[in-house]
């Protein structure tokens, strides 16, 4: 969608308020200038005191059918509801003539996500994916040595999204069903594979395992992918609920340093606790204590190489990005396009793992 008045902000409407909606989309887009969260919809009384209490003038429906009845009043919808529902509700929103948000994954395959964009290419509205670790502060830095050429060719990126949950929590992640689109291959996976993508380029070749730990596990719940990209940078990724010691978030290792992070991103541990970004406030940082190093020939756990600044995580860069789009001065931050790349390699992952085969793309 283009050339809206800008007179007003553009009205969003959420669909969902679970975590993705409470914690990530409905917060970033109240802090976002020109967006307006406008519905919120969940059947649930309890999330919809929730985000009563926080965003007052909210208004709710039921169901995401409600609001194609009243399209006109709306501008953008954002699908935060549970993976299965989110290819059958974006069509529903792009046929309603409305502009699309969609967390990750946009869908379960990579046709789907094709079909989807082929619609709102068709009908000339945007379809944004929500792919907000691209705004991970460990991200921004790393993009920025490899734009100084301070690693020189890189040749293997090493990425881990671990965790410690040995007991099952329960929900449609952790559900076999295939339809509900489950398990961390898709969940973290999704992240780590659409990183690699933007830094690194197309992939050419792909090797996964994928393992079932936890007792009465359905879905993958700890899992390695390779990829060889078209430039010949090999990444690794490591996807796991099982982990009890947990490696760097990212190890780079080029021709002439490498780069290694410990830590999560500290932006979602901050939303979760009710933090909220302020227009010049800071946003995003973490101490000294946890950047990440450059060096070759030692440890940086001994200390070896050179402490190196993280960049200040930057989630509402995304929706910024997004209400630019709307109004025609800027680009699509993420498109169906790039994540139907990631869903190729995710797609390429789970019949390796599923075959003990090396796929080729």
């Amino acid at each position: 969608m283009t050339g809206t008045s800008t007179d007003r902000p553009f009205r969003v409407a959420v669909v969902g308020y679970g975590l993705a909606g409470s914690v990530f989309h409905a917060p970033l887009i109240a802090a976002t200038e020109g967006l307006a969260l406008d519905t919120v919809v969940t059947s649930n009384p309890e999330r919809q005191a929730q985000a009563r209490a926080e965003f007052p003038d909210v208004r709710f429906a039921a169901t995401a059918d409600e609001l194609w009845a009243r399209a006109d009043e709306l501008d953008l919808v954002v699908v935060a509801s549970p993976n299965k529902t989110h290819v059958p509700v974006a069509t529903a929103a792009l046929e309603a003539g409305l502009a699309v948000v969609v967390d990750k994954p946009v869908a379960g395959t990579a046709a789907e996500a094709r079909e989807l964009a082929a619609l709102a290419d068709s009908r000339g509205l945007l379809l944004s994916v929500f792919q907000n670790r691209r705004w991970d502060n460990d991200f921004l830095t790393l993009r920025g040595l490899l734009a100084d050429g301070e690693l020189g060719e890189v040749r293997r990126f090493e990425s881990r999204f671990e965790r410690w949950r040995p007991q099952l929590k329960g929900g449609w992640r952790e559900s076999g069903d295939p339809a509900e689109i489950g398990g961390l291959l898709y969940d973290l996976g999704s992240h780590v594979v659409d990183q690699a993508l933007t830094l690194f380029g197309p992939a050419t070749l792909v090797y996964a395992e994928s393992d079932l730990r936890r007792p009465g596990a359905e879905t993958d719940d700890d899992t390695f992918i390779a990829v060889t990209h078209a430039n010949g940078v090999r990444s690794h990724f490591y996807a796991s609920a099982v982990t009890p010691q947990l490696g760097p978030r990212f190890r780079v290792l080029g021709s002439e340093a490498g780069y290694v992070k410990y830590g999560l991103d500290p932006q979602e541990a901050a939303l979760r606790e009710g933090e909220r970004p302020t227009p010049g406030a800071p946003w995003g940082q973490e101490p000294e204590d946890l950047w990440g190093r450059v060096g070759a020939g030692d440890s940086p756990l001994t200390g070896g190489g050179r402490p190196v600044p993280t960049r200040p995580g930057d989630y509402p860069a995304y929706y910024t990005a997004v209400a630019a789009a709307l109004r025609g001065t800027g680009a699509n931050p993420v498109t169906a396009h790039e994540a139907a790349a990631a869903l190729d390699v995710l797609e390429a992952a789970r019949k390796s793992a599923s075959e003990g085969l090396a796929v080729r793309l």
